[in-house]
């Protein structure tokens, strides 16, 4: 009895599923952190590495793209049917620091297998998850007896995902006829957790500012002067008080401009995944929940639309007292953003807020880093269902849907491309991404490989002219 297409993927996985292992090991082995200066020669390794593994792979175009920091690879593989639609896949080849130091079990740097999980830096995000593509690419065409893909396939991951970003959109825009594609897949996300594979169809934007307000030229004497002049670390504390209303709504003024909120169908998606709050707020070693009326724990963190101090402070802090009115204070806030909401208003209403409750006798100064925009996937798109056909393939039972309270760069592919976003990993909470022993686990990361393999011929069909 032959094999079928499915089984057929599985046979190839499997025969090369060692070889594919040692490769990511090597990939693994280059600590390509970004954000460190004295890493920049290994970052550029690593995408010197993958452009010459896809290349090797198939992929008759691999590229390494220059920026102001860190480089990027592109590849290519066109598919020889005519009306092919084209898809292009995101991920980002830098990593978080990482030193045994910070409490890994082993060399962060040399990868090393356990249990049926591969230990390392990168291993889950975002290595492991852009290199199952390499093998599902293979899969697939092995499977089909196919010599090129069934959609025009294009990569293009990054290399400074971890350091914020900051030169992807120019990027992007810089090469966006090259880039143009009908469907955006990020394999920089997970699922629920080992026993739940979902697919996530959205994540928040994000914009932070450093507000500072200032006082009296130098710290000075609260006996002589306090209760007579502002005192700037009282004025912050208000600042942050007046923050949230009663109902923990954000208070500031055109906040919730453009915020559709969550149709019934959303919230019924929400509510089939196996959310337990009590284990939930232990992950978050949280005494208790809490955030807007009218939500639950999952809308609160996916779907709405937050501000959250980030560190405060002003004044003498040292070991017992120092009575001054200090002469300056600070405060640190960040704001998740949905759907609808743009970043550039954001930071218009949170300035006009900032400056109008600021009192006479105080100035003050307010920054923001570059804002990351909001991204989210129609329901009803039909490769939103491609994607979900593929895994359910793979994982053989129902896919449910998630969403990511963090924040990428995806919105910024969106807008300029002008195509849907989709969102396939299978990394799970346990990975510990950012954390040490950082690993995957190998019997999912082959669960993506197959995904992959199945996901261009549903794309195909569902997307093709």
């Amino acid at each position: 009895m032959s094999e079928t297409p499915d089984s057929a993927v599985r046979t190839y996985t499997e025969q090369h599923r060692a070889a594919f292992l040692d490769d990511l090991a090597a990939w693994l082995r280059i600590p390509s952190v970004s954000a460190q200066p004295e890493h920049a020669g290994d970052v550029r390794r690593s995408a010197e590495w993958l452009s010459a593994k896809l290349k090797e792979t198939g992929f008759p175009v691999s590229e390494i793209w220059e920026t102001p920091g860190a480089p990027a690879v592109f590849a290519e593989w066109p598919s020889e049917d005519p009306g092919a639609p084209t898809v292009l896949v995101y991920g980002h080849h830098d990593v978080q620091p990482a030193a045994r130091e910070d409490g890994w079990a082993t060399d962060p740097f040399e990868p090393v297998i356990r249990d049926g999980r591969m230990y390392g830096r990168g291993a889950a995000d975002d290595k492991g998850q852009v290199f199952f593509h390499t093998l599902g690419v293979r899969a697939h065409l092995a499977a089909t007896g196919r010599t090129t893909p069934a959609v025009n396939l294009k990569l293009l991951i990054e290399g400074e995902e971890e350091s914020g970003s900051p030169h992807f959109r120019a990027l992007a825009e810089q090469h966006a006829d090259r880039l143009a594609a009908d469907a955006v897949i990020v394999s920089d996300t997970g699922m629920w957790d080992e026993d739940t594979p979902t697919v996530c169809t959205g994540m928040r934007g994000l914009a932070e500012c450093e507000i500072q307000l200032y006082g009296p030229a130098q710290d000075i004497h609260s006996g002589s002067f306090g209760g007579a002049v502002p005192n700037p670390a009282t004025e912050i504390a208000r600042l942050v008080a007046a923050l949230h209303d009663e109902d923990g709504r954000v208070a500031i003024p055109g906040f919730y401009d453009g915020v559709a909120d969550l149709t019934d169908t959303e919230r019924a998606l929400f509510a089939e995944l196996p959310f337990d709050e009590a284990t939930w707020l232990r992950t978050a070693r949280s005494g208790a929940a809490a955030g807007e009326a009218g939500y639950s724990t999952l809308e609160r963190v996916w779907a709405r639309p937050t501000a959250e101090v980030n560190g405060i402070g002003g004044g003498y802090q040292g070991a017992g007292s120092k009575t001054i009115i200090p002469s300056s204070a600070l405060v640190k806030i960040s704001f998740r953003l949905v759907d609808g909401q743009d970043p550039d208003r954001i930071q218009e209403a949170v300035t006009a807020w900032t400056a109008s409750r600021v009192p006479a006798g105080i100035r003050h100064t307010i920054a923001f880093q570059p804002a990351t925009r909001p991204c989210l996937t129609p329901l009803d798109h039909p490769a939103l269902r491609a994607v979900a056909r593929a895994m359910g393939r793979a994982f053989d039972r129902k896919i449910l849907f998630t969403r990511e309270g963090g924040s990428g760069p995806a919105a910024d592919l969106r807008d300029v491309l002008g195509a849907p976003v989709l969102f396939l990993g299978i990394s799970v909470p346990s990975d510990g991404w950012h954390a040490p022993d950082e690993k995957v686990e190998l019997d999912l990361l082959l669960k993506g490989v197959e995904t992959t393999a199945y996901l261009w011929g549903e794309l195909a069909a569902a997307l093709g002219r």
